[in-house]
């Protein structure tokens, strides 16, 4: 029974794996958890609280603003580079708006998040699972793939056209 539960489970893990791989996903979610961070931050009751604007707007706008990128990088990661671009530049303003930018915490996620996002590109070939690599392994015997013959060789050992090597 113990089998019937764990395949259900099994398929939405490979799902979300498979969806993980396609898009920035720990860029996207450190831009969003500094967002988060810095939120908090505005939030809590200190006496070292820093706010220009009207009554903290910006305060608040930013942070928010860094959530949102960090979201639209998860789920539209085709327009990546705007957003990771974007998103370093609203980190490095909440350092003069939001508390030194979330006591530096969600300042430094929030580049590092945006750098992540600004460096991932897509694969261009589909993923191969370590189970696959490891049978493709086994199926090699010193360096060949079994069956098949090396690049550039041909069946026979003569020169090209089936005229036979001269020997000098």
């Amino acid at each position: 029974m113990s089998e019937l539960s764990d395949r259900p489970r099994e398929g939405a893990r490979a799902a979300f794996r498979r969806w993980r791989a396609r898009r920035p996903f720990w860029g996207g979610l450190l831009l969003a958890l500094a967002g988060g961070e810095i939120l908090l931050t505005e939030k809590a009751s200190l006496k070292v609280v820093m706010h220009i604007g009207m009554q903290g707007l910006a305060g608040y706008l930013l942070p928010s603003l860094m959530a949102l990128l960090g979201l639209l990088v998860l789920f539209n990661p085709a327009q990546r580079l705007f957003y990771s671009i974007t998103g370093v530049l609203v980190s490095l303003g909440t350092w003069m708006t939001s508390n030194l930018g979330g006591f530096f915490i969600g300042l430094l996620l929030g580049i590092t998040g945006s750098c992540l996002t600004f460096g991932w590109v897509p694969d261009q070939e589909p993923r191969i699972s370590r189970r696959e690599r490891r049978k493709q392994a086994r199926a090699t015997v010193g360096g060949h793939v079994v069956g098949t013959l090396p690049e550039g060789a041909t069946g026979n050992q003569s020169g090209s056209a089936g005229t036979p090597r001269a020997s000098r």
